[in-house]
Parts: structure tokens; sequence; C-alpha cells
């Protein structure tokens, strides 16, 4: 059976008629084998759960599982250690089949203090593993958590297999001749947990060890930071074999997947190696200017790393300047591009505009969050659709692209570059908090297999023939038309500079074909519709709308972006269950594939889940007037596939799931 978490009892043994593989403590050691198996650390934001999580995923990675992972931040900075707010977690789901999401319910949840187990238990499937550091439980953890009695002792988690362990004093017993401070032997505690786990799921320490070696082995006052995390993690793995806190370990076998070079990424270190590509397929300098905010900021750091590579970043004083530094290089001839979430996008939409106006190449890179205002600054949402869409004055259309997995920011961050150059015009890249931090393998293309991105800038005047001059100077004639449009209406871009190419744009309107400035209400209109009938054209250039599923559906699945994951495995369960049901999953969003509306005139029912309150149903049935239903989340979390599952037979006039 197929399933993103399958329960204890749809397990099978791998060790043959005995069930048994090797000897604990000179009694047989059982192994379980489990198609996918979900995992979240969660503790304090100071408690190394993401580093832990990260550590797992990489291991899983190297062993060939297939894997999807969701990091969950705190919103605050530094909230007050143990309390709810504090909390951090860290979502593995790794499986020997291809997967599309971090799964649902958990099989196991590594709890560090109470407030982890507060904020997280609800998402740990019947039965499953909970392991608790009972160091984490002394009454003023308790107290800050609003537990009035210990969870532990009430029998509130006789649901679950509890395994408890004094993880943060054995950890300290396990490091104390390491030269540290009691704070420091303290935080190798996330060390002596994740070595737990990995005896329980049968994973290798070596990857890990590896990693501690390089990056504390390279000075020697690091020397004991590096000799504590070994003696934690073995600490951990030797616990839970000599303990035999468990009756059974768990396998997840290798994944069969396409043959290749692999690494795990992440979808903004998608976009970083993505920007950085296109710039070299383009043969151009990737001018990259950002102000730091969540969830983005990580794009202008791993940019910042790349510089080798022709790429060049700025940190502007706020986000107004970060988008005129990137619309400045553009004017230049390099592709100016920024990066920020939703509240920058308003900052900067003034300047966007200007882009607009002036016909430049410039990518804005949007990694969306809850909203709005400050909102929920580490949680996700696809809120900005329609700012992106309609957040400007006037009529000033962009183009619109959205990665739809993290290994697709890689792609789209390239399409985005493209789009931009070829088309003369603002490009939204949509990515999400969700996409941006969650990560999953990446096969590593061929560079023979990367398409070049063609530019030309004009070196020669082209008004010849035409009879039309533009102002330079005291109005001598130029003879560069700086509107003079190609077969797709793109103006052509010449570099400031270029002998007798002389030209003016700018925010104010201008004439088409000569660039003079021009008041007249028939050309400003001509212009209007000019600029709009541009970007329809990318249309004729991005792949057409692919449906997968059945035939003869009798419902369609549309969504956009980072919930491509969730509603495709809810397909997919709701296909092996009978049911005729249509998927599409939108990456270009403006102008959309040319083929949208045959499409959606096919199906007399289409669901569209959001992370939002609806906004590309609100595009469907406005543009359209498809027959679109939104299934909204709004939540800062993304969607459960089984809400999605349920969703589709309630669609069907079904009765929900369970």
């Amino acid at each position: 059976m197929s399933s993103d978490n399958a329960s204890p009892a749809d397990t099978q043994s791998a060790t043959g008629a005995s069930g048994t593989n090797g000897h604990t403590n000179g009694h047989p050691k059982k192994i379980e084998t489990r198609e996918s198996i979900t995992i979240r650390f969660a503790g304090d934001s100071g408690d190394g759960m993401q580093l832990a999580g990260t550590r797992f995923t990489d291991t899983s990675a190297l062993l060939g599982n297939d894997i999807a992972t969701f990091p969950d931040f705190p919103a605050e900075i530094r909230a007050p250690a143990g309390t709810l707010a504090g909390v951090s977690g860290f979502q593995v789901h790794f499986s020997s089949t291809d997967i599309h999401t971090p799964g649902d319910d958990l099989d196991t949840l590594v709890v560090m203090n109470a407030a982890a187990l507060k904020t997280n238990i609800k998402d740990l499937q019947p039965g499953g593993i909970l392991v608790v550091n009972t160091d984490g439980f002394e009454t003023s953890d308790l107290k800050k958590a609003n537990y009035k009695v210990n969870p532990l002792d009430d029998g509130s988690l006789k649901g679950y297999r509890v395994i408890r362990v004094s993880v943060a004093k054995l950890t300290i017993e396990s490091v104390k001749d390491c030269g540290l401070t009691p704070r420091e032997q303290d935080r190798c505690k996330n060390f002596f947990a994740l070595g737990l786990v990995y005896w329980m799921y049968e994973r290798p320490l070596e990857a890990t060890l590896k990693w501690i070696k390089e990056k504390f082995g390279k000075k020697p006052e690091h020397m004991p930071v590096l000799k504590a995390n070994t003696q934690a993690l073995k600490a951990g793995y030797n616990y839970g074999e000599t303990v035999e806190i468990l009756p059974v370990q768990y396998q997840v076998a290798k994944a069969q997947i396409t043959p290749g070079t692999y690494r795990k990424i992440t979808g903004n270190e998608a976009a970083v190696l993505g920007l950085a590509v296109a710039g070299q397929l383009a043969k151009k300098t990737i001018v990259y200017a950002g102000y730091p905010i969540t969830p983005a900021s990580s794009i202008l750091e791993g940019l910042t790393e790349l510089r080798r590579f022709g790429v060049k970043t700025f940190q502007a004083e706020d986000e107004i300047a970060a988008a005129g530094v990137a619309i400045g290089a553009s004017y230049g001839g390099a592709i100016g591009v920024t990066g920020t979430s939703g509240p920058g996008v308003c900052l900067k939409s003034e300047a966007i505009n200007l882009a607009v106006m002036t016909e430049l190449p410039f990518v804005i890179v949007d990694v969306q969050r809850g909203g709005p205002s400050t909102g929920l600054p580490t949680k996700t949402e696809q809120s900005d659709l329609l700012q992106a869409m309609f957040g400007r004055n006037g009529d000033s259309p962009v183009a619109i692209v959205a990665p739809q997995s993290p290994v697709d920011c890689f792609d789209m961050a390239i399409e985005a570059v493209r789009i931009a150059a070829r088309f003369m015009c603002p490009v939204f890249y949509l990515s999400d908090g969700y996409i941006a931090n969650g990560s999953e393998p990446w096969k590593i293309p061929a560079v023979a297999d990367l398409v070049p991105i063609p530019i030309t800038h004009p070196t020669e005047h082209n008004s010849e023939d035409t009879g039309l001059v533009h102002e330079v100077g005291e109005g001598a004639a130029g003879k560069f038309l700086p509107y003079k449009r190609d077969e797709y209406l793109s103006r052509p871009w010449a570099i400031p500079g270029t002998p007798e190419l002389e030209h003016r744009i700018g925010g104010i309107e201008k004439q088409d074909i000569t660039g003079n400035i021009n008041y007249e209400p028939a050309n400003h209109e001509h212009m209007t519709n000019t600029r709009a009938k541009k970007i329809e054209n990318i249309a004729e250039t991005i792949p057409e709308l692919a449906v997968t599923g059945d035939a003869d559906a009798d419902l369609l699945v549309a969504g956009w972006g980072g919930t491509y994951g969730s509603i495709t495995t809810a397909v997919e369960r709701a296909r092996r269950k009978g049911l005729k049901i249509a998927q599409v999953h939108f990456r270009y969003l403006n102008p959309m594939p040319k083929n949208t509306a045959d499409v959606l005139k096919r199906y007399k029912k289409i669901l569209v889940p959001e992370l939002n309150t609806g906004q590309l149903c609100w595009l469907l049935r406005a543009k359209y007037l498809a027959p679109a239903e939104g299934l909204n989340k709004v939540q800062g979390k993304p969607f459960l596939v089984s809400e999605i599952e349920a969703a589709i037979e309630k669609a069907l006039g079904l009765s929900p799931v369970a």
C-alpha cells in the first residue's frame, strides 16, 4: 500500500522467517521495513532542532531515500526559552517510493521540552512513537507551557508509545571530559537526540560525524566542540542499542529514482543556483539588490558566495533602494534582480512600475509569507498573487511565474530571467516560505542540457526609412528609436554610452517608436495596450497547460505554487479509490498558458486549493468564467493531503474523509 504515512500496522518484516537480524545485548534484534516514515524534531529555538533535522535529512538522502522536509521557525527572533512562542520544529518525510510532501501525521515525534509537546502532539498519529526529553518537564517548564499537571504522569499520552529519556543529563554525562562550560555541554543534546533517532531508523553515523569534523575541525579552539558533539551523537546511538528502548528498529529502503548525480536542495538554494546559472546562460552579470527580510534573506546570502560566477550582490538601506539599484543595473546592461517578501513588494511597487514604463528587464523574487503587514514572518502563505497582478497605479501588467517545488525553484528562476530579457519587462517570481525552506533531492542537470538565453544589444541606429526621429539635447535629430518593436512587441535593449544610440527612457509616457515625451490621449491608450499585448505575447513562448489524470474526469483540481505536492498526492489517492479526477498546476500565472481556456471549459467542476482566500480562483472565474470553487487555508501552514482529499470527495458529493 502506498501511503505518505503508514500506520504501525502497515509494516512488513525485512528479516525473513525469523524476523530478526543481528543481536543486541545477546538478544535477537528485530528489524521492520517501512515504505515511508515521517519524523518531527521539536524543541526550543535554541535546542538545535533545525540542525538535527537537517543532518537527519542529509543522511537519508545519502542512503538513497526520497525526501521532503518542512522546517518550522518561531516568528520571534528569540522568544523566552521554554515558551510556546519559542518552539522550533523540523519535519522530514523519507521514503522508498516517490513522495511529494513532508507528510501529514507523524510516525515519530521527538520533543525536548513541555512546550514542544503541547504545540506538536496533535500531529502524532495514534500509536506513534513519542520520544520525550524528561529533563524539559520540570515545574518551570510546565508552567511556561501552560500545563497544570505533568502530561507524562496524567495518562493523557496513553495512546502513544512514549519513550522517556533524560536527554540533557545523559548528554552532560557523555561530554563532561571535553572541557566545555555547563551551558555548552547542554547545547550538545540535539546530537544525543539525533543519535538515538539514527539508531531507531537504522541510519549510519558516518555522514554526520564527517560534517562535525569539517565544521569544527579547522580551528584548534573548536576542538572541544568537535569532540563533544561527536561523543554526544555516539552516546545517543549507543543508548538506543544498549537500553533497547524499542523492541524493533525500522528500516526504509532506497528509493528507485532515475540514475544521476543528486544533492539535497532547498527552494531558496535552488533559486540562488538558478539565478547564477541564468546569468551564465545569458552571458550577463546578475545584479541582485535586496534588503534582509524573512523568508527571502538566504537568497541574498547565497548569491553573495557566487561572485566568482559573475554575480554581484548589494544589501541596500531599504526595500525601495534595492529595487532602484536593480533597475539601474538593468538600464546599464546587466540583469537586475531584487528579492523580498510581501511587505517589501508594497514598498517596491513604484519602482516596479518604473520598470513597466521604461520596459527594462527586472526580476522580482517574492518569497511569500503570512500577511497583511508584518503578519506571520516565518509562516507560509500564497496571498501575494493579486498584489503581483495589480499592485501598482495605472494599467501596469507584469509577467508572473511560480515554482511548484523546491527543485522547480531552479528552473523557474532561469525562466524568470529568460522572460524578462526576451520581453523587456518586469517578472515576478512567486515562491513561498514552504518551498523556500523545504528540501528534496535534486538531480543536478548536465550543463549541455541547459538552454542558452540569447541577448543582443543594438550597436547601430534603426531609424532608416521611418521618417521618425527622437529628441536629443537641444532638439537635434537622433537616429535610434528606443520603442521600435520586434514581432513580440519587445523594444531593443540599448546600452547607455553606445555611440549614436542616444535615447530617452523614464517614467513619463513616451511616444511610440521614437521615445519622445508625449501626452497625447491616443498615444497613451496605444502604449498602454501595447505594453499589455507584449505581456500576452509571452504565452507564445511558454509550455501549454498540462493535464494529468483521467481524461473523462468528473472534477479538475487546479493549483499553483507550493501546493503542488499536497494536491498531487491527494489526487493520486483519490484516483486509487476509483474517482475520476484530473489535475493542472499553473507555473505561469501572467500570462497563463494559451490553452488555459480550452482546458477549463472541459470540466463542470473545478476545485482550486490555495493558501489564501481564493486569489487564483477569482482570476479563473473572472477571466475564463470557469466554474471554480476554492479550498482556502490561511493558517500559516501548508495543506495536509487529507484536507484536499476530503475536499475532493465533498466536491463530488461523497462523504468527507473521516
